[in-house]
């Protein structure tokens, strides 16, 4: 991991014993570790995850949720596809530079690039400091009574 200004649990009071929480944490573009910005391993955080994420031109995710953690996502480049099941159909949004996107937690979706020469760049932040991935075999949520 590189050394960042300010940055982990590492970096400690002048007596050596508590932790420097009280402080802004730097991450230079170019510094991230693999995607993570901001983590626990990256700056300390505790409760939050952030990170860029691109996809390939004609790619798409598997079916997954992210757990218990909110998801935000701002679309930096390209114009991904966001597919979920909200219950009846599935729906397929569109995003652009500039958008926002929120994905509760435990709902099951899946990203796609359907443009053949244009990668797409997000940046994600999540609500717990690590990236949580579950793959799932299909976009909507399995009911108790729907496992018999």
């Amino acid at each position: 991991m590189t050394t960042r200004e300010g940055a982990g649990s590492a970096l400690r009071s002048a007596d050596g014993n508590a932790p420097l929480r009280h402080r802004v944490h730097h991450v230079r573009s170019g510094e991230l570790d693999g995607y993570a910005a901001i983590s626990g391993g990256t700056v300390g955080s505790k409760k939050l995850w952030m990170g860029l994420v691109e996809n390939p031109p004609l790619s798409a995710t598997d079916n997954h949720h992210h757990g218990a953690s909110e998801a935000g996502i701002y679309v930096v480049s390209g114009h991904p596809v966001f597919v979920f099941h909200d219950g009846i159909q599935e729906v397929r949004i569109t995003a652009a530079p500039g958008d926002f996107l929120l994905v509760p937690p435990f709902v099951p979706h899946r990203e796609e690039n359907p443009d053949p020469d244009e990668p797409v760049v997000v940046v994600i932040a999540r609500t717990t400091q690590e990236p949580i991935k579950v793959s799932v075999p299909e976009l909507y949520q399995l009911k108790k009574t729907d496992a018999r």
